[in-house]
């Protein structure tokens, strides 16, 4: 089962904030809680003193915590891989290694007796995950995430993320990655130029990165990197990942009919399986609608992304509904009623055939 998480940074807020947050989030059935220890200056009953009372407040809401850290940290906090009570008294769920050991040592560590979760850096590119797995660790206790990057630009690229997520699915280890709100102010660093894993989603509203991120089929888990998220993201981010269907937003042209109308909004679509590179075709419309008028009207070029509606000239396949997957010429027996918002462009690609979708108002 797929779950929804946020991150909080006590050392930047106050436990009244963050236990505010803590409650919003889960009332939207989130789960999952990322913190980080990175940043901390100080000894370790400091950082248990500061962290312990928002980790406790989490778990209470039945929340996972985890707990970001690298190998700099067990030295400066005088703990070892090899005893991980420093975590298990502060709360955690787990711990995510920001930056990794040997692979020995992490296969170690998912034998901790407190069965804390290790989860490793999804964004390295290297065979790190295959070192781990050669040196024989509980899989039930290990799992990945992918970074998120505060800068501009420095997002990961579309086509290395697959690779490296393609890497943990083949090990059937559960897998994860950040989401940015446009509306949160603050990460763990001092830049925040937002907090996505893709450098294509920092800009996107939020319930459209996870949409994308779903449509993938690569990641289980989706967190907000930043802090804090409005209510309204919450709740679209929850009805995304929770929904029955996938939806896709589109703008329609205000020409389009009443039926045609009914037909983009009120029905469920289902991708026909022997697919053209040409078209993506949603063909029960024209068994449903086969009795309606369908008058040609705004039968220009087409272009990839526009919303198709068979019309009168094409006899049977009028009131069938096609999605453009390629620039083409109108031979004017298909009306252009709409297109997909650019936005939710990316979106296209991923929609499998014999998939069922929904078509919603931008």
């Amino acid at each position: 089962m797929p779950k929804l998480g946020i991150s909080i940074y006590p050392e930047k807020s106050t436990y009244e904030q963050d236990k505010a947050y803590l409650d919003l989030a889960n009332k939207y059935g989130f789960t999952r809680v990322f913190t980080s220890l990175l940043q901390i200056n100080g000894d370790k009953e400091e950082v248990l003193r500061d962290f312990k009372k928002v980790v406790t407040y989490a778990n209470k809401l039945g929340m996972e915590v985890m707990v970001d850290i690298a190998p700099n940290l067990f030295t400066q906090l005088d703990i070892s891989y090899d005893d991980l009570s420093f975590f298990h008294e502060l709360g955690a769920y787990g711990i995510r290694l920001d930056i990794g050991f040997t692979g020995s040592e992490e296969a170690h560590m998912t034998r901790n007796p407190y069965g804390l979760k290790i989860e490793i850096n999804m964004s390295v590119g290297t065979r790190y995950l295959d070192q781990i797995m050669s040196y024989s660790p509980n899989r039930e206790n290990l799992i990945g995430s992918h970074n998120f990057y505060p800068m501009l630009y420095t997002g990961l690229d579309y086509d290395f993320f697959v690779n490296c997520s393609k890497d943990f699915r083949q090990h059937n280890i559960n897998t994860a990655a950040f989401v940015n709100s446009q509306d949160a102010t603050f990460g763990p660093w001092d830049i925040c130029d937002g907090l996505a894993t893709l450098e294509l989603h920092r800009g996107l509203a939020i319930e459209t990165q996870v949409k994308h991120l779903i449509m993938t089929d690569l990641i289980d888990d989706i967190m907000i990197g930043n802090a804090y998220a409005s209510e309204a993201e919450l709740k679209a981010m929850s009805e995304a990942l929770f929904a029955e269907h996938p939806s896709i937003k589109v703008d329609l042209k205000s020409s389009a009919t009443e039926v045609e109308k009914k037909i983009v909004f009120d029905e469920l679509h289902s991708y026909r399986g022997d697919r053209s590179s040409y078209l993506l075709r949603s063909t029960m419309t024209r068994v449903k609608y086969a009795n309606e008028d369908f008058p040609a009207h705004d039968t220009a070029d087409i272009k990839r992304g526009d919303l198709l509606i068979c019309n009168n000239e094409l006899g049977r396949y009028n009131g069938e509904l096609d999605i453009a997957l390629k620039d083409m010429k109108n031979t004017g027996r298909v009306n252009v009623v709409g297109r997909i918002t650019e936005a939710e462009m990316i979106l296209l690609d991923h929609i499998k055939p014999w998939s069922t979708f929904k078509l919603i108002k931008g």
